[in-house]
């Protein structure tokens, strides 16, 4: 041990300023080394000194970095990494207490014992050492440090009622990555810091937590080790861990070192336990509040006097005991495994004879297994590395090449990536041995460039993962009480605080689906928050909007533009619906109401207009008796009644009442009562959704698509097509307006004699004469269907062209071929026709048609084209059909009012 300088352990809990303290001493001195435990932390401060001092005069040195500038004074080093013997004035050992870990304590024993400053030297840690480094080192003198704020234990908390800036603690991988998962879903998001990291991945996760991005920080016990967090919580998720080799349960020291990381200088602080960790014993978490535990009595110890004369004499000393009751012998580390496992290769031992072939062969063995990959795996790496430095005095570069741009691949999930980062940091480790490599810089740059990519990716994806940026984003300001900014586009897309968060549909807003029933309640209470103001400048414009950006579906539903506000509902009539309002609730009563009022003027108004004719009538004082009681079921009906279902009101009306009621457009037809006007696809429209609202209807049926004068019967809610404004007749459904017309025309055949469809009742109902068949059995209408020969016209031709003989230049093209075929008679093309005769199969049929237009004409003899003239067969061999004689025709009564009634139905409609 050499006796150089003062010698000062500075001793206690976390949250002392130990390591600040060392830093400012050490900065007081000309030059100086401080050796950290975690090459995360050495990173921290070295940043620090940075600041202070400069790039110029600093030096980092781990086992994968190497920034070592020319003019050197102050070197911050991982412990394994601190130079020997450097002659520095002062040296600084943090987190001292390490030299009980059973995997790295041998190397800090080791700094204890041996490494010391020319002038001063400190030791930082744990109260708990104060005896052993009395015991081991005489001269040192004690400084007790007590923390800045008071640790309180909080007992268990769930994840879900966590406060804010607080850190879970998990002990393995997966249990990191489930916790994070989780405080994702129910908080927005957290930060991840394990060992593993690289430094720049790590401190990019700790900006997000340190700035505020997210609340929550999940972390290893990495975070124990002097890494500095405004952390107000720390939560265990358990207790134990697996050390290496075995689970076992942390030490109170221990936990107290990961606690102790709640509370940063003068703010207090708490910890406790979370998910499956049971709460912790009285006297347990009294130990840690007031940091008393016992005392480190044994220190893990490797010989670190080598004899490098062989391999066998290396491992002898590597193996060498200690007598010193305040150390015990360390296990087998990684690199005395690997160098047991290289010294049974036949090939390594022909290849080492000296000592510089021995040291050569153990700095291959101390390359760290940074991939966790297999002993068996390990070792052949560390052969081959070791072939290539006894053959040829380096690594080769196009084999370092080959492995490097294996690895620089930034694409993959979160393992992939960090398996990469452990395979890069073998290499980074190698590139930073002095001498392995021909060009030693260039590998440097290489291989920390590539690591650069790795981390910046595994942020990335660590971030993408764990932290949803809008919930954290919208709770740290709603935390803040600060007034979220929302902003909706043309699009309907609503952002806050720049964060898309969904669409706001008319009044209702639609939260983006991607957040997770977690996020969703968070992200909603949120973002309607910020939309109150963007409700009422909403509610503004909708309520001074013109009707023609306002429309109803047929399914009732009330839209302003492509959005849905609202939809109708049963009012006490018909025509007098109401409205309800498609509003959230967080919207306010305010904006509901208003968007109620508007849309009740809406649909007033639309009924008013498409109406007008009825209410109208419905206004009309000058109608009494019969008159107002047929116009009240005109109105119900909203404006269309079969005549069957009203036909005595019908025959009660005199001619004065019925020409009161034509005046306001009704058309009194013979198969029904209605008004023309109404008849039109907008009133049609809204006659449905009325009439199936009023009814209850589970499913609206639409209108029928306008301009078509037949449509296709099918399976819909009785009365449909009297109101779409249709009659039922066979296998279609024939417009009202063009059925009268049907009607007058089918006045003026002989309907009991019988009578063919003439081409004017075809074009009327637009069918083929099966279809009218069809049609006309619907009306109560027998068809007979029956074939005939065609009937060709006769070929026009001039006289002179008859008298002209065929010649050569023109030869008779109609001339037969053959006297037989000349002889033998053309068979005669057959017609199809059908006869139509009144012989009504149901009740309802409506009448048939009455010649009430046509007083004072013949009835007898039918009009335009009849049936087949003559007697015998036609020659198409169907039946013969002869129509019957005339009748004579009856002369109208002038003095019968039924009669009068009839001539002013027919001048009238």
């Amino acid at each position: 041990m050499q006796q150089r300088g003062q010698v000062t352990a500075v001793l206690g809990p976390t949250n002392t300023g130990k390591t600040h303290y060392a830093i400012e001493r050490m900065l007081a001195h000309r030059t100086g080394v401080i050796g950290l435990p975690l090459r995360l932390l050495a990173r921290e401060v070295y940043d620090r000194i940075v600041a202070l001092r400069g790039p110029s005069v600093v030096a980092l040195l781990t086992g994968e970095e190497r920034i070592i500038p020319p003019r050197a004074q102050y070197w911050v080093c991982t412990v394994e990494a601190m130079p020997q013997d450097n002659g520095a004035d002062f040296l600084a050992i943090d987190e001292i207490q390490l030299c009980a870990d059973p995997e790295r304590g041998h190397v800090f024993t080791d700094r204890l014992l041996h490494a010391r400053g020319l002038h001063e030297t400190l030791f930082l840690g744990s109260d708990t050492m104060r005896s052993a480094i009395a015991a081991l080192e005489p001269r040192a003198q004690f400084m007790r440090r007590e923390r800045f704020s008071q640790l309180t234990y909080a007992g268990s908390k769930k994840i879900s009622r966590m406060p804010p800036r607080a850190a879970i603690v998990g002990f393995s991988v997966d249990n990191v990555y489930a916790i994070a998962e989780l405080i994702r879903r129910q908080k927005g998001g957290c930060a991840v810091v394990m060992g593993a990291l690289s430094p720049r991945t790590r401190n990019a996760q700790v900006a997000m937590y340190q700035n505020g991005e997210v609340d929550y920080l999940v972390a290893t016990d990495a975070i124990g080790m002097g890494l500095n967090l405004d952390i107000h919580h720390v939560a265990f998720s358990g207790l134990s861990k697996f050390d290496g080799r075995r689970m076992r349960y942390l030490a109170p020291n221990e936990l107290a070192q990961i606690a102790g990381r709640a509370g940063r200088h003068m703010r207090d602080g708490t910890f406790g336990v979370t998910g499956e960790a049971p709460p912790l014993d009285e006297d347990l978490a009294e130990a840690i509040v007031s940091h008393r535990f016992t005392p480190i009595r044994k220190l893990n110890w490797r010989n670190s006097d080598l004899a490098y004369g062989s391999i066998d004499r290396l491992i002898a000393s590597l193996e060498e005991g200690t007598q010193d009751e305040w150390l015990t012998k360390a296990r087998e580390a990684d690199d005395l495994h690997a160098l047991r496992l290289l010294a049974e290769n036949p090939d390594i031992r022909d290849r080492v004879h000296g000592g510089p072939d021995v040291k050569r062969l153990w700095d291959v063995c101390r390359i760290p297994d940074f991939r966790g990959i297999s002993a068996g795996e390990h070792v052949s790496l560390l052969e081959r590395m070791h072939g290539f430095l006894h053959d040829g005095g380096s690594v080769p570069e196009d084999w370092l090449a080959r492995q490097i741009k294996r690895i620089d691949r930034t694409e993959g999930d979160i393992d992939m990536l960090s398996k990469r980062l452990a395979y890069i940091r073998t290499w980074t480790y190698v590139a930073q041995r002095k001498g392995w490599v021909d060009d030693e810089l260039h590998w440097r740059e290489a291989t920390r460039a590539v690591e650069d990519r790795l981390s910046d990716a595994l942020h990335g994806a660590l971030t993408k993962r764990f932290v949803d940026r809008r919930t954290s984003v919208l709770l740290r300001r709603l935390k803040q009480k600060e007034g979220l900014v929302a902003e909706v586009n043309d699009k309907g897309e609503v952002t806050v605080e720049g964060e898309f968060v969904g669409r706001l549909e008319g009044f209702r807003f639609s939260q983006d689906k991607s957040a997770t029933p977690d996020e969703a309640k968070t992200l909603r209470q949120a973002s309607l928050a910020a939309l109150k103001p963007e409700f009422h400048l909403r509610a503004d414009r909708f309520y001074n909007a013109p009707d023609t950006e306002l429309d109803f579906t047929e399914q009732g539903g009330l839209m302003w533009g492509e959005h849905a506000v609202g939809k109708l509902v049963v009012g006490a009539e018909v025509m007098k619906p109401q409205v309800e309002a498609f509003v959230d609730e967080e919207a306010g009563t305010d904006v509901a109401e208003k968007v109620t009022r508007r849309l009740q003027h809406f649909i007033d108004r639309k009924v008013a207009t498409l109406f007008e004719p009825l209410l109208n009538m419905q206004r009309d004082e000058a109608l009494s008796g019969l008159q107002r009681g047929f116009a009240f079921r005109m109105i119900e009906a909203l404006g269309i009644i079969p005549r069957d279902q009203i036909a005595t009101e019908v025959k009660d009306l005199d001619q004065d009442a019925r020409g009161a009621l034509r005046k306001h457009g009704i058309r009194f037809g013979q198969f029904t009562i209605f008004m023309p006007l109404l008849l039109k696809p907008a009133p049609t429209r809204l006659r449905l959704v009325l009439w199936s609202l009023f009814n209850k209807l589970d499913e609206f049926p639409e209108s029928p698509p306008p301009g078509l004068v037949t449509i296709p019967v099918v399976d819909v809610p009785d009365g449909y097509y009297t109101l779409s404004g249709y009659r039922r007749a066979g296998a279609r459904a024939i417009r009202i307006d063009m059925l009268e017309r049907l009607a007058d025309l089918l006045r003026a055949q002989d309907s009991r004699g019988g009578f063919e469809a003439n081409p004017d009742m075809l074009s009327i109902t637009g069918m083929t004469l099966e279809q009218f068949a069809d049609l006309m059995g619907g009306l109560g209408y027998k068809a007979e269907k029956g074939e005939r020969a065609k009937v060709k016209a006769a070929p026009e031709a001039t006289a002179e062209a008859a008298e002209e003989a065929p010649t050569e230049e023109a030869p008779a093209a109609e001339a037969p071929a053959t006297e037989a075929e000349a002889s033998e008679p053309a068979e005669p093309e057959a017609e199809v026709f059908y006869t139509f005769t009144w012989a009504p199969r149901r009740q309802g049929g409506g009448g048939k048609p009455r010649n009430d237009r046509n007083q004072g004409q013949g009835r007898g003899k039918p009009r335009g084209k009849g049936g087949p003239k003559g007697k015998g067969k036609p020659q198409g061999g169907g039946k013969t059909y002869q129509a019957r004689p005339p009748k004579k025709e009856k002369p109208i009564d002038p003095d019968n009012p039924f009669a009068a009634a009839l001539m002013g139905l027919r001048d009238k409609t």
